[in-house]
Protein backbone atom coordinates (compact mmCIF):
# COMPACT_ATOMS: atom_id res chain seq x y z
CA UNK A 1 0.00 0.00 0.00
CA UNK A 2 1.46 3.23 -0.88
CA UNK A 3 1.70 6.06 1.39
CA UNK A 4 -1.40 7.99 0.11
CA UNK A 5 -3.07 4.96 0.29
CA UNK A 6 -2.57 4.70 3.77
CA UNK A 7 -3.44 8.14 4.61
CA UNK A 8 -6.63 7.54 2.45
CA UNK A 9 -7.43 4.74 4.15
CA UNK A 10 -6.63 6.35 8.13
CA UNK A 11 -9.21 9.25 6.97
CA UNK A 12 -11.70 7.22 5.83
CA UNK A 13 -11.45 4.75 8.64
CA UNK A 14 -11.66 7.49 11.35
CA UNK A 15 -14.41 9.90 11.80
CA UNK A 16 -12.46 12.41 13.70
CA UNK A 17 -8.30 12.36 12.93
CA UNK A 18 -5.99 15.03 13.97
CA UNK A 19 -2.37 14.60 12.09
CA UNK A 20 -0.31 16.22 14.60
CA UNK A 21 3.13 16.33 16.12
CA UNK A 22 3.59 14.30 18.81
CA UNK A 23 0.48 12.54 20.52
CA UNK A 24 -2.69 13.79 22.86
CA UNK A 25 -0.78 13.48 25.96
CA UNK A 26 2.04 14.95 24.75
CA UNK A 27 2.07 17.06 22.11
CA UNK A 28 5.21 18.09 20.63
CA UNK A 29 4.24 21.71 19.20
CA UNK A 30 2.21 24.41 20.50
CA UNK A 31 -0.13 24.36 17.79
CA UNK A 32 -0.63 20.82 18.24
CA UNK A 33 -1.50 21.03 21.78
CA UNK A 34 -4.27 23.71 21.01
CA UNK A 35 -5.91 21.74 18.93
CA UNK A 36 -5.80 18.41 21.07
CA UNK A 37 -7.12 20.95 23.82
CA UNK A 38 -9.79 22.16 21.95
CA UNK A 39 -10.72 18.53 20.06
CA UNK A 40 -10.81 17.28 23.93
CA UNK A 41 -12.88 19.73 25.14
CA UNK A 42 -15.35 18.48 23.00
CA UNK A 43 -15.53 15.47 24.90
CA UNK A 44 -15.47 12.46 22.32
CA UNK A 45 -12.65 10.26 21.59
CA UNK A 46 -10.67 10.55 18.27
CA UNK A 47 -7.72 9.11 16.59
CA UNK A 48 -4.43 10.64 15.79
CA UNK A 49 -1.47 9.83 13.49
CA UNK A 50 1.87 11.51 15.07
CA UNK A 51 3.93 12.67 11.71
CA UNK A 52 7.25 12.99 13.75
CA UNK A 53 7.21 9.15 13.98
CA UNK A 54 6.14 9.19 10.54
CA UNK A 55 8.14 10.65 7.70
CA UNK A 56 6.42 9.57 5.14
CA UNK A 57 2.55 10.66 6.33
CA UNK A 58 4.52 14.09 7.15
CA UNK A 59 5.84 14.45 3.08
CA UNK A 60 2.81 12.90 1.74
CA UNK A 61 -0.13 14.88 4.12
CA UNK A 62 -0.04 18.25 2.35
CA UNK A 63 -0.07 17.10 -1.15
CA UNK A 64 -3.12 14.77 -0.66
CA UNK A 65 -5.07 17.21 1.82
CA UNK A 66 -4.21 20.35 -0.19
CA UNK A 67 -3.15 21.96 3.11
CA UNK A 68 0.74 22.92 4.15
CA UNK A 69 0.78 22.81 7.76
CA UNK A 70 -0.02 20.88 10.57
CA UNK A 71 -1.88 19.62 12.51
CA UNK A 72 -4.61 18.90 10.34
CA UNK A 73 -7.91 17.69 12.17
CA UNK A 74 -10.07 15.56 9.04
CA UNK A 75 -14.01 14.58 10.15
CA UNK A 76 -15.91 12.53 8.49
CA UNK A 77 -13.19 12.51 5.68
CA UNK A 78 -13.20 16.25 5.24
CA UNK A 79 -10.90 18.25 6.25
CA UNK A 80 -11.71 20.57 8.77
CA UNK A 81 -8.07 22.94 9.11
CA UNK A 82 -5.40 23.51 10.97
CA UNK A 83 -5.05 24.87 14.72
CA UNK A 84 -6.49 28.45 14.10
CA UNK A 85 -9.74 27.59 12.08
CA UNK A 86 -10.13 24.64 14.35
CA UNK A 87 -9.82 26.99 18.06
CA UNK A 88 -12.13 29.42 16.10
CA UNK A 89 -14.78 26.96 15.35
CA UNK A 90 -14.75 25.92 18.86
CA UNK A 91 -15.27 29.28 20.54
CA UNK A 92 -17.79 29.45 17.93
CA UNK A 93 -19.25 26.42 19.21
CA UNK A 94 -19.46 24.95 15.40
CA UNK A 95 -16.96 22.45 16.63
CA UNK A 96 -18.97 20.96 18.99
CA UNK A 97 -21.84 20.27 16.66
CA UNK A 98 -19.58 18.81 14.00
CA UNK A 99 -17.64 16.60 16.80
CA UNK A 100 -21.13 15.88 18.11
CA UNK A 101 -22.59 14.92 14.81
CA UNK A 102 -19.56 12.44 13.65
CA UNK A 103 -19.60 10.19 16.64
CA UNK A 104 -16.14 9.68 17.17
CA UNK A 105 -15.31 6.33 19.15
CA UNK A 106 -11.84 5.36 17.50
CA UNK A 107 -9.11 3.90 18.88
CA UNK A 108 -5.64 5.81 17.94
CA UNK A 109 -4.91 5.09 14.01
CA UNK A 110 -1.01 5.28 15.32
CA UNK A 111 0.48 5.11 19.21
Amino acid sequence: MSTEETIQEQIHSNSILLYMKGNPEQPMCGFSAQTTKVLMACGKRFAYVDILSNPEIRATLPKVSNWPTFPQLFVDGELIGGCDIVTEMFEQGELQVLIDKAGGDEAEADS
